[in-house]
């Protein structure tokens, strides 16, 4: 019979490529650094290969070490999925759900889905982690996170994706602005540099530049801000104008300032949705979460 690794190995061995430093490894894997290390090395010695090179300062991943690893990782997915498969028979939604949702709409939707999802699911243990949409796709890969809430559409790879509401852009500008005229808006005719939008790296620039059909990129201002709040009080300062999703405007997001909504006369909108590893077994569990959040959104 062939001996193989166990999972207290290899969660260290993933452990180890996450941190790339013994010390930190073993503190995230709530251990000490030599049973740590006294792990990896039995690892090695069982499979016979050499996983990492070490030096005094840094953990070096060998060829095989990364292959190990990748494979290592996968094989913690199926363990988990055989929990989840048990847990979602006995109660669907139950124990521990890691998900990650992006900063233009954790503040804004999640006040509003929180509740209905506890009321719901009231042995769901839900843990949230607000980062950018490569960020939260990363540690989706990587098993560090279940589920995604983000706005659509959005290259993954390996995931499925499901689409639960439509969250439509507004133009937004100040009162009595001069940059614009209100009434007689269209994306490509402007004054150069008036619409501002968030910096590079957040999708909502993105989406606004293809839902509103911002073709000139030209005309955006070189002036970007790092959130909603701040591209709003640029918005209230007459710097510019902008695009505003429905769901930020809701939230009470343009409360004390002067600035003011109008609908475009395309329809502009982005998704919102739910993704996951096509891998995961939760499946079926993920679209009741999602039916749960259309129904609050609804109401």
């Amino acid at each position: 019979m062939v001996n193989l690794p166990t999972v207290k190995q290899l969660r260290y061995l993933v452990a180890l490529e996450k941190h790339l430093h013994f010390g930190h490894a073993a503190e995230a894997c709530f251990v000490t650094q030599s049973a740590f290390s006294v792990a990896i090395k039995d690892l090695e010695t069982l499979l016979n290969v050499s996983l990492v090179d070490r030096t005094n300062r840094s953990v070096v991943f060998t060829s095989a070490g990364k292959l190990v690893a990748q494979q290592a990782r996968l094989v913690i997915f199926d363990m988990e999925g055989i929990v989840d498969i048990a847990k979602s028979v006995q109660e669907p939604l139950s124990g521990v759900l890691k998900m990650g949702v992006i900063p233009t709409i954790a503040p804004f939707l999640l006040p509003k889905i929180l509740p209905k999802i506890r009321k719901s699911f009231p042995k769901l243990e839900l843990y949230l982690i607000e980062e950018q949409t490569k960020k939260i796709h990363q540690l989706l890969l990587e098993g560090e996170l279940d589920i995604l809430l983000l706005a659509l559409p959005f290259e993954l790879m390996n995931t499925e994706t499901i689409s639960i509401f439509n969250d439509p852009f507004k133009l937004a500008y100040k009162k009595g602005t001069i940059l614009i005229d209100p009434e007689n808006f269209s994306p490509n005719r402007h004054n150069n540099d008036s619409i501002m939008l968030l910096e590079d790296g957040h999708c909502l620039r993105d989406h606004a530049l293809s839902a509103c059909s911002l073709g000139r990129k030209g005309n955006i201002s070189k002036f970007s801000a790092s959130g909603l709040y701040s591209l709003i009080q640029m918005v209230d300062s007459d710097l510019g104008v902008t695009f505003i999703p429905q769901m930020a405007i809701d939230s009470g997001l343009l409360k004390n300032t002067k600035v003011q909504t109008k609908d475009l006369k395309d329809k502009s909108y982005r998704e919102i949705g739910l993704a996951w590893r096509k891998s995961s077994v939760r499946k079926q569990e993920f679209k009741l979460l999602a039916d749960v959040i259309q129904e609050s959104v609804g109401k």
